[in-house]
């Protein structure tokens, strides 16, 4: 099943897919155009995966890690499907990344690989973008660059973990003004979910509603005040988000 979270008509609702439409908690139908699309998960704790596919870290000419570069991302951060992610103006490049987002379903304290995707909830598609002229380096992501209001859409649907029988197997690609830019598959992970769970978990708990974003595959291109840029998984969802410049979120 897919569930999402909406704005409609001045109140939040849950809702799911019916037919290219949306069904509301409440019942009633409503076309997609007529919402506005929050993320289908109120994030808590957010773990980020960085250079997680060898073919990006190469990219970037730097070795593949040997051991997770995890780092964490403030609920400030994200928004929704068909939503804005603002751009400052001072920057030179700001590249998308289209990642497997991860939802944990229940507390999950050391926990064994094979057992790990009994606390897996369900999977939805994020777009972490970065902006290189802020990073100190590729292995120590700073908050400038990880944690800015806007940066990550999220969305549009949360796809039930029953609904994806194998995660680790799934095309990843975006599209820039509806041109191909990076195309990647979960397979190439250097490190997979049920290692991921097993060694957050290791160390402290994890609880329902934390979110492990799990990197993203090389193919990561400059975006522009205006573009339209759109974010795919297959089985999980299209996410739509558009680049907008200092002036737009000047008047909001």
């Amino acid at each position: 099943m897919k569930r999402a979270r909406v704005a409609y008509s001045g109140a939040i609702y849950e809702a799911i897919e019916a037919e290219g439409r949306l069904k509301l908690n409440d019942g009633r139908i409503v076309e997609e155009h007529e919402v506005v699309w929050l993320p289908p998960v109120t994030p808590r704790t957010v773990f980020a995966l960085g250079l997680n596919y060898a073919d990006h870290a190469k990219e970037l000419a730097f070795n593949a890690p040997t051991e997770p570069l995890v780092f964490l991302k403030g609920p400030n951060t994200f928004v929704g499907h068909r939503a804005q992610t603002r751009r400052p103006a001072d920057v030179t490049y700001m590249h998308y990344e289209c990642e497997l987002a991860v939802v944990i379903g229940r507390q999950a304290r050391n926990v064994k690989q094979e057992n790990a995707y009994e606390y897996v909830a369900g999977y939805t598609v994020a777009n972490d973008y970065a902006i290189r002229d802020y990073l100190e380096n590729y292995y120590r992501p700073n908050l400038r660059v990880k944690n800015r209001d806007t940066c990550t859409p999220i969305g549009p649907w949360l796809v039930d973990a029953k609904d994806v029988p194998d995660p680790m197997n799934l095309t990843l690609r975006t599209f820039v003004n509806g041109k191909l830019t990076q195309e990647g598959s979960t397979k190439d992970m250097i490190f997979d979910i049920p290692f991921l769970i097993e060694y957050l978990s290791s160390f402290m708990t994890l609880n329902k509603g934390n979110i492990i974003l799990t990197g993203t595959p090389e193919g990561a291109v400059d975006t522009a005040v205006g573009d339209e840029v759109v974010t795919e998984i297959e089985g999980i969802g299209r996410l739509v988000n558009t680049i907008a410049g200092d002036e737009t979120f000047l008047k909001a």
